[in-house]
């Protein structure tokens, strides 16, 4: 019997309609478009505005997207991972509605919470899952409704991120593409310098809680930004190293989109180019758990069978890794 490898074989992707840009930021915040573009490479990110509707809705409509594209039956999944930071409900798991919603009505479902590295890491259980023989079809989603966790009085956050959603499909492969290793990392040394504060079981919120908005992201930009560039380049280099291979043989990075600067120097240890690089930070700023797939999707027809991957990513925690895969098919 062939090995089995845990293969993607359809993406798809979300994003809200309106378009916050730097000049709108610029009447919100004591900010300009010059200092966020370059500190950051952000240009416009998008933002759900409908307030009746969360995060399932950007999982809902990324889902959809693929199963159109791909032409997949809904009740041929098997199992739906939801990777995201900013579930609907605290207790009611997002990822179990948005299956119901889509008609994945065999599929069992849960979320995955590890901040900006909720999608790599959901990558991970996903192949686990394949590779054990058990499991054909595995969606994977990554979504955020960052805007209802940012205060936009705050210009170190509310530059930075946006929303969006973003879907990828798993399945068997015996033609050895898919996962091909991981090297994935966490270290809670990092709690204080990215979190939000009150809301959780250690600071249920309160009245108190609200009117000292400790239900907003906080953010210590300086220490986040040191870890970041450090890991998310150590992560990369290691598994190219692992794997044997050199940037000739990478054909893409596929970084997660929190910061140009991170990512233009996770590209310089790998010593690759720009052209192999995928970049829709400009675009979207940081949509935390769907950055890597809404890349995918972004770069979906440039893609070749046989392409080796690199993802790359890290978030709050703090958590990181990097994750080598070959791509499956020509799209």
């Amino acid at each position: 019997m062939s090995k089995i490898s845990a293969a993607i074989t359809a993406v798809g992707g979300y994003v809200p309609d309106y378009v916050l840009t730097n000049q709108i930021l610029e009447t919100m915040v004591d900010t300009n478009d010059e200092w966020i573009t370059t500190r950051t490479g952000i240009k416009e990110r998008r933002i759900l505005k409908d307030k009746d509707k969360g995060t399932s809705f950007l999982a809902i409509e990324a889902a959809k997207d693929l199963l159109k594209k791909s032409n997949t039956n809904p009740e041929d999944i098997d199992m739906v991972i939801m990777a995201t930071a900013t579930p609907d409900m605290p207790v009611a798991a997002t990822g179990v509605y948005v299956a119901t919603q889509i008609g994945a009505v065999n599929a069992f479902s849960f979320d995955l919470v590890a901040a900006c590295s909720s999608f790599l890491f959901g990558m991970s259980t996903a192949a686990k899952y394949i590779e054990s023989g058990r499991y054909k079809k595995i969606l994977l989603l990554g979504a955020d409704k960052m805007s209802s966790i940012i205060d936009y009085e705050d210009r170190a956050t509310c530059i930075i991120f946006g929303d969006g959603g973003g879907a990828v499909l798993f399945e068997p492969n015996t033609e050895g593409y898919g996962l091909q290793d991981e090297f994935l990392r966490t270290d809670g040394i990092g709690r204080q310098s990215l979190k939000i504060d009150a809301g959780g079981s250690l600071l249920p919120p309160s009245a108190e809680t609200v009117a000292n908005k400790q239900h907003y992201v906080f953010q210590d930009g300086k220490t986040v930004f040191k870890f970041a560039v450090s890991n998310m380049a150590d992560v990369s280099a290691k598994i190219m190293e692992r794997n044997n291979l050199t940037d000739d043989d990478v054909n893409w990075l596929v970084p997660h989109q929190a910061n140009l600067r991170i990512i233009d120097a996770t590209a310089k240890r790998m010593n690759l180019p720009s052209e192999k690089v995928m970049k829709n930070i400009h675009k979207y700023g940081n949509t935390t758990s769907a950055t890597l797939p809404l890349c995918l999707v972004d770069y979906e027809k440039q893609l070749k069978k046989g392409d080796k991957l690199v993802f790359a990513s890290f978030g709050g925690g703090f958590t990181w890794g990097s994750i080598y895969l070959t791509w499956a098919y020509n799209s």
